[in-house]
């Protein structure tokens, strides 16, 4: 018996997941994308809280559709965050979703803000 799309990538997130492990000095930043929304996180696996997070359901982004400017928005949001929480350095989570697109917009607005991966 065959999955669905959501299975498929939910393997794929566990097996990205077994080498992917935030610390405190370098802790993991984690994108989720539905059909409606984006969201990121920045979290430290060894404490198992999350230090940042941005999604474009917020009302500083809200009202835009999920597009690639929408991820830009977010990546921008959630880098200033994890900057002011005093994260600079962080481990990049796909999520088990390809590196492309509103993900890889997400990500390279990350890196602008500040954040190195």
């Amino acid at each position: 018996m065959r999955g669905t799309r959501t299975d498929a990538r939910r393997r794929r997130h566990f097996r990205v997941r077994k080498t992917v492990h935030g610390t405190q000095s370098r802790p993991r930043l984690a994108v989720f994308r539905s059909n409606k929304y984006i969201y990121a996180q920045v979290i430290d696996d060894d404490s198992g809280r999350t230090i940042a997070a941005a999604s474009s359901r917020e009302s500083a982004v809200k009202g835009s559709t999920l597009t690639v400017g929408t991820a830009t928005e977010v990546g921008k949001l959630v880098g200033a965050r994890a900057q002011d929480a005093g994260v600079s350095k962080v481990v990049f989570d796909r999520g088990g979703f390809t590196f492309h697109g509103r993900i890889e917009a997400l990500a390279e607005a990350a890196r602008e803000s500040g954040l190195e991966f």
